[in-house]
């Protein structure tokens, strides 16, 4: 079969997707990938897959940039002649599912995460919501990381079609294997991995340490992730004060998240968090807010501490409820976080699902 991957960046298609397209290629499958020109593309074409580079605004919301768009993928789909499509990510789920559907193509959109202009009601997101309805109205089967967001689909009469709930992109157990705890030396490492922008908490985060490091000198805060928001001022100051310790973008988290003994994520919406899965894996407890997307990933009070959403007050309550934890029930709860791990959201299941939808398709 010819297996045509629609996304809008490659390091979300090599680090949660790889296992897949591997899947695919040693089926003797032909894969190809659509999406803009980065650093992992090389490693994609390493892989096996087939490139065609595709210019996508993730954040644009030009009609014109998206309208060449649209014709880049009917140009790409008449070209390659796939015989199933894979779309991730809203801009590829919403133009390619149209023109899958004008070139008769099947496909099966994975619905990621909603995004703030879903989450947050108003003109922007009717209109999302209806360019959903036409991208996924004939789509093969359309997967899901979470009830909450299925729900929502359902209720708004976008999907009548196939759903499947997975749970998100999984975790590769061996690669995000289970790491000792550190030892205890009476330092707490709290470490955020994430972007660097408000919908992810940033703003809470901060305040929240600022307040913590007043009561608690031996607690440190290491900030990894590239900056999507201006947040750079604020950052140097807080750095300069010893009250966090921001390292920006990095290509190995796996290093920090064996020396920290807890991993936060106080962000206001997602898909499934990739990051708690993987610091879960790695034998991590979390923080994080109850919000759809986190709360799944760890069990109260057994593998992790949820706190309000937007909630400053919450959120120091449950880190000084972490701190205050006898050690060896904070190594127990990376222990239990990492048993889940191998329960619930090994990135097999992922992969056997796609497997089986996509040769459901092949045997039409």
């Amino acid at each position: 079969m010819k297996i045509l991957v629609l996304a809008n960046f490659g390091m979300g298609l090599y680090k949660f997707r790889k296992e897949l397209l591997e899947e695919l290629i040693s089926l003797n499958n032909d894969v190809y990938i659509s999406l803009p020109n980065d650093e992992y593309v090389s490693k994609l074409e390493k892989l096996g897959c087939k490139f065609a580079e595709t210019n996508v605004d993730r954040r644009g919301t030009n009609p014109i940039t998206d309208l060449k768009l649209l014709l880049f993928y009917i140009k790409t789909i008449n070209r390659i002649k796939p015989d199933v499509v894979l779309t991730y990510t809203i801009k590829p789920n919403v133009y390619g599912g149209i023109v899958c559907r004008i070139t008769n193509v099947p496909y099966i959109t994975n619905i990621t995460g909603l995004g703030t202009a879903v989450e947050n009601e108003g003109l922007m997101q009717k209109i999302i919501l209806k360019l959903y309805r036409l991208g996924l109205k004939k789509a093969s089967c359309v997967f899901f990381q979470n009830e909450p967001n299925r729900s929502l689909f359902a209720d708004k009469n976008i999907i009548k079609n196939k759903t499947r709930l997975i749970p998100g992109s999984g975790v590769n157990l061996e690669q995000h294997k289970f790491e000792k705890y550190p030892v205890d030396n009476k330092t707490i490492n709290i470490l955020f991995i994430g972007r660097i922008m408000k919908a992810k908490g940033v703003d809470e985060l901060l305040e929240a340490a600022e307040k913590i490091k007043e009561q608690y000198s031996n607690v440190n805060f290491d900030l990894v992730g590239g900056s999507e928001e201006d947040y750079s001022q604020r950052l140097t100051e807080l750095e300069s004060l010893g009250i966090i310790k921001y390292h920006g973008q990095q290509n190995d988290v796996h290093t920090f998240i064996k020396r920290a003994h807890a991993i936060i994520l106080p962000s206001y919406h997602e898909g499934t968090a990739n990051v708690l899965l993987e610091s879960a894996s790695s034998g991590r407890p979390i923080l994080a807010s109850k919000v759809t997307g986190c709360i799944e990933t760890f069990d109260e009070g057994i593998s992790g501490i949820g706190f309000k959403v937007k909630s400053v007050d919450s959120l120091v309550d449950a880190i000084i409820k972490f701190i205050n934890l006898p050690y060896k029930q904070k190594r127990m709860m990376g222990i239990a976080g990492r048993k889940k791990m191998e329960c619930e959201y090994d990135r097999k299941i992922v992969i056997d699902a796609y497997i089986e939808e996509i040769y459901k398709i092949k045997e039409n």
